[in-house]
């Protein structure tokens, strides 16, 4: 007999395949006893989760969240839509971002920024790869990275208070944009890292975190 309930792996933290068939009520007590059979492997671990199998209306989404949080004891930072339409607007987001910085001659750095490395641009740049703890990102215009931001990362290093900087995860140590940045505790734990692709801006002197699909909306 086919499980009624599957948590599997994804890009961005967790995916949750629903029974179809079974009443929606019986469904929220087979999701509280598998994420409670679960909560010591999460260990309150912060990520995104995706739903997939049938189809759910905000409340049910709601009542599944509240669910899976207290049994799993996971903190859901957001909801990633797996429609193809909600996959491709992310894809855009991301390749328009690197559209934009081949026309401002922005540059492309390959492979992950260990402890000690420090990167410079004169640019913007998109680093293809993590930025890990103790790797240090400076760039004049923007920085993009498609992967995990978890070192020191600073855009707008000559003052350009409209320059950002997005990643896929962040768990950062510093980001600073201009002249005002902000500091963050350690992440000494792998679960502590927020799997929701995410835009770092200034505003009002301050820097504001967003969702990066919603900034391409």
């Amino acid at each position: 007999m086919k499980p009624s309930v599957i948590i599997k792996s994804s890009r961005y933290g967790i995916l949750v395949h629903l029974d179809r068939e079974i009443p929606f009520p019986e469904l929220l007590d087979r999701v509280e006893e598998k994420f409670a059979s679960s909560a010591k492997f999460f260990k309150e671990a912060k990520m995104a989760v995706s739903f997939e199998g049938r189809p759910l209306s905000q409340a049910q989404e709601e009542a599944l969240i509240s669910r899976i949080s207290e049994a799993g004891k996971v903190n859901i930072i957001c909801i990633v839509d797996q429609s193809e339409h909600t996959e491709l607007a992310y894809r855009n987001v991301i390749n328009n971002c690197i559209a934009d910085f081949a026309r401002q001659d922005g540059q492309f750095y390959k492979g992950t920024l260990k402890r000690h490395q420090i990167l410079e641009s004169e640019t913007s740049i998109v680093i293809l790869g993590n930025v890990e703890e103790g790797a240090r990102v400076a760039a004049k215009g923007n920085v993009i990275i498609l992967g995990t931001a978890s070192g020191h990362i600073h855009a707008g290093i000559a003052g350009d208070q409209e320059a950002f900087i997005a990643a896929l995860a962040f768990c950062p140590g510093r980001l600073k944009i201009a002249g005002r940045g902000i500091r963050y505790s350690r992440c000494s734990e792998k679960e502590e890292i927020t799997f929701c692709p995410q835009i770092a801006v200034l505003q009002n002197a301050k820097i504001k975190m967003f969702p990066l699909a919603g900034m391409g909306q």
